[in-house]
């Protein structure tokens, strides 16, 4: 296994409230983990709701002692909920704040995948799909039929999510559980990276990299280059690599 990851402010904003944490050591029960999160809230609130939140998630899975990996990232993730919030209601510097998140752990041949928000993670091989379902209001809108996905890239509404951690006490969670392949890739990223990139940009990027070459600088420069409006998270990993073949 070989992970990659960075962060960057982006071209437009002043402070980075993304926050990511790459793993590909064991964190408690789980072999590896992989989480992106992006801040949302007025000065300081949103820099610190992603990085508190991966703390307070981190802190839980370290100590929990499940074995079931769904269990274990639940378990992190409402906890992890919970502290935002409460430290919101506790402190006006910090009310309203929130951020997504995208947790990811490999065992075996399985990703298991948690996700809150419009943080994305993607499989990539011989093409590329996007596993996690935004929770935005632009997204429901072409879930609903109301808007094509080219409509979509360019609504003004695009940043507006509907679910985020620290919001409300019961956060609904969604999970995935996906079979990988033995060139597949894990591409995941704030919004920072894919408002401003296709998916067929991303997936020419990381094709275009070799196995054992690190793709999150092409990916954040070409972000950057198309606009860099939002702060930008990206981590890339190839569960496969370095593996001896028998």
């Amino acid at each position: 296994m070989k992970a990659y990851s960075a962060t960057d402010v982006g071209r437009v904003r002043k402070m980075n409230q993304d926050y990511i944490f790459a793993s590909e050591t064991p964190v408690g029960n789980l072999p590896n983990l992989f989480v992106v999160a992006d801040g949302m809230g007025g000065h300081k609130a949103g820099d610190f709701a992603s990085s508190h939140g991966v703390s307070v998630l981190l802190e839980s899975i370290r100590n929990d002692r499940e074995f079931n990996p769904i269990k274990i990232i639940r378990h992190a993730m409402e906890k992890a909920n919970v502290q935002i919030l409460e430290q919101a209601q506790q402190n006006d510097d910090l009310a309203g704040m929130g951020t997504t998140m995208v947790v990811c752990s490999i065992v075996g041949h399985y990703a298991y995948v948690a996700n809150v928000g419009d943080s994305r993670l993607y499989v990539a091989g011989d093409a590329i799909q996007q596993i996690t379902r935004d929770h935005s209001l632009v997204a429901e809108m072409v879930r609903l039929g109301q808007l094509d996905e080219e409509e979509a890239r360019n609504h003004p509404d695009k940043n507006i999510i509907t679910r985020a951690m620290g919001i409300v006490r019961e956060v609904a969670i969604d999970f995935f559980d996906i079979r990988l392949e033995e060139n597949s890739r894990i591409l995941m990223c704030s919004d920072g990276l894919s408002n401003m990139l296709t998916d067929e940009e991303m997936f020419r990027i990381l094709k275009e990299c070799e196995p054992g070459e690190d793709p999150t600088e092409r990916l954040i420069g070409r972000a950057n280059e198309n606009g860099g409006k939002d702060n930008i998270a990206v981590i890339v990993v190839e569960p496969f690599t370095n593996e001896v073949k028998e």
